[in-house]
C-alpha cells in the first residue's frame, strides 16, 4: 500500500504541473521510472492515466517492464492493455450465451455445446455489426440484444401461403427492431 500511495503523490505532481486550467472531464498519460529494492530484480515503469471526470479523479496504473522505446505510454494503454480488456470482455459475453453450461461428463457433448456457443456468438456479434448499426444498439452487449430483440413474444400465424408474425404494438423497441429486420434483407 506504501508503494501505491508515493506512485499516486509522484502523479498528483506531474498532472497538476500539467493541467493547471483544464475543466472536468479530461485525462492525461505520462510515464514514471521505478524502482523498487526488495521486490523486482529491475527497474520497472508505471504508466499512469490521470482522468478527472466530473464525479471525481480516476488514476489508472499499468505496471510494466517493457521499455518506452517500445511502447509509449499512450501507445501501451490504448493499443495494449485497453484492447487485452475489451477482448476479456468478448469472453464474457460468449459466457451470456451458456457457454458456461458445460454439464454433462462426456467431453464429446461439451466440446459440441460449446461450439454452438461461439457460433451463436458469431452470429449475434454480425447482427450487432451490420444490423444494428447506427441504432442506439449498436455498443450493446451480447445479453441485451437478446433479451430485448429475440426473447419478444409475438402471435405466430401459419398458413399454406406464408408465416405472419404479429408483435405487440406495445413493443418499446419495434423501430429498431425494424431497422435490424430492413437492414438484414437482401
Amino acid at each position: 500500500m506504501p508503494e501505491h500511495t508515493s506512485i499516486q503523490a509522484e502523479l498528483d505532481l506531474v498532472m497538476r504541473a500539467r493541467t493547471v486550467n483544464l475543466v472536468p472531464p479530461w485525462n492525461d498519460l505520462t510515464s514514471i521510472a521505478r524502482r523498487t529494492r526488495k521486490s523486482w530484480s529491475r527497474a520497472h515503469r508505471v504508466v499512469a492515466k490521470a482522468e478527472f471526470l466530473d464525479k471525481g479523479q480516476n488514476p489508472r496504473f499499468i505496471v510494466t517492464s517493457l521499455s518506452p522505446d517500445e511502447w509509449a505510454a499512450q501507445q501501451l494503454y490504448e493499443k495494449f492493455y485497453c484492447a487485452r480488456g475489451e477482448m476479456e470482455n468478448r469472453i464474457k459475453e460468449q459466457m451470456c450465451l451458456f457457454a458456461d453450461r458445460l454439464s454433462t461428463d462426456a467431453m464429446p457433448a461439451n466440446h459440441f455445446r460449446l461450439y454452438f456457443s461461439a457460433l451463436a456468438y458469431t452470429l449475434v456479434e454480425a447482427l450487432r455489426r451490420l444490423a444494428l448499426k447506427g441504432t442506439e444498439w449498436a455498443q450493446a452487449q451480447i445479453s441485451t440484444i437478446r433479451l430485448k430483440l429475440f426473447k419478444i413474444g409475438a402471435l405466430v400465424r401459419v398458413s399454406v401461403r406464408r408465416v405472419e408474425v404479429q408483435m405487440s404494438s406495445a413493443y418499446p423497441w419495434k423501430e429498431i427492431y425494424a431497422a435490424a429486420f430492413h437492414a438484414l434483407r437482401c
